[in-house]
């Protein structure tokens, strides 16, 4: 006689059946879970992002902490090493270098990141018009950039600055203005990808206008890509400030930033050496830090890369 069968068991309150042999669907994470975890898993990324948070923490908060003015001049008290009043000793002029860092990463940071914001903004503008409607309004763009990229950049900008002096606004738009070409060049490349796609017939079909399937639907599918150009932007700018700074046509003295004070400390190279080790650790971490910061973002904005390996 063979055993009864056993009724099922019924469902507990609020579990989902799955059928047998089949794994349970795993919930989808958010962007900020799938950021944070890619963050984690790139160590680089992750001590650049706590170097970002530590600096701008201490720039902000700089006028509360006890430091003297980045500008005061002690002629009697050069080069006096680190001490309890000055953390990381003095200056050719007696000036407090703690002081100075922080002030000139103040200068640093919101040049290069103002700067490469506007890059984006301007390059990518021109980009979608040229890749989306194509024709003699692609022509004409991408001509003109082609001519600008024919002259020296450098070059290009060190007549703007001479021309028109070496403030932070017109610094931040010299950098702006020459050097849009690139994000200009990535951007239309990337509407010419998706702008045959089917969402964007779609909406085509639905009636949507230019401006809205351009920055709605198009320009989305670019962000990752303009994540990247902006942060590598942000490390460039830095950089090329520092080289504009050492030939006397950065961010003009009083006011300090990383790179004129790499300019100042090449007389001391030997005498005191750390007067040039100090800003140049600080441009080093802060470029390295916004680069891998944009690889990370750009992985978790990229459908295809957050779909695997997360």
């Amino acid at each position: 006689m063979s055993d009864p069968v056993r009724p099922p068991e019924p469902a507990t309150e609020g579990a989902t059946a799955v059928p047998d042999g089949a794994r349970p669907r795993r919930a989808r994470r958010t962007l900020t879970q799938v950021f944070l975890i890619r963050l984690w898993k790139n160590k680089l990324a992750l001590f650049g992002a706590i170097w970002l948070i530590l600096a701008t923490v201490t720039i902000v908060a700089a006028p509360l902490l006890p430091l003297p003015s980045p500008t005061r001049i002690d002629v009697s008290n050069t080069f006096a090493p680190p001490s309890s009043e000055h953390l990381l000793g003095t200056d050719e002029n007696g000036r407090d270098v703690l002081a100075r860092l922080i002030a000139g990463g103040r200068v640093s940071i919101l040049v290069g990141l103002t700067a490469a914001v506007l890059t984006v903004v301007i390059g990518g503008l021109l980009g979608v018009l040229a890749g989306y409607f194509g024709g003699l309004v692609d022509r004409v763009i991408m001509r003109f950039t082609d001519g600008i990229l024919s002259i020296p950049v450098f070059f290009l900008l060190l007549a703007v600055v001479a021309l028109f002096g070496s403030t932070i606004t017109v610094l931040i738009l010299a950098l702006s203005l020459t050097r849009w070409m690139g994000p200009a060049r990535l951007l239309r490349g990337e509407v010419l990808r998706v702008k045959e796609m089917e969402f964007t017939t779609a909406a085509q079909a639905l009636g949507a206008g230019h401006l809205r399937i351009m920055f709605t639907h198009l320009l989305p599918q670019a962000m990752p890509s303009l994540i990247v150009a902006t942060s590598i932007g942000v490390g460039n700018v830095m950089l090329v400030e520092a080289g504009l700074s050492f030939l006397g046509l950065g961010i003009s003295p009083p006011t300090p930033s990383w790179g004129n004070m790499l300019t100042a400390s090449q007389f001391y190279m030997w005498s005191a050496p750390q007067l040039a080790v100090y800003p140049g650790i600080m441009i080093l971490l802060s470029v390295m830090a916004f680069n891998t910061l944009g690889d990370v973002i750009r992985d978790a904005l990229d459908p295809r890369l957050r779909s695997s390996g997360d």
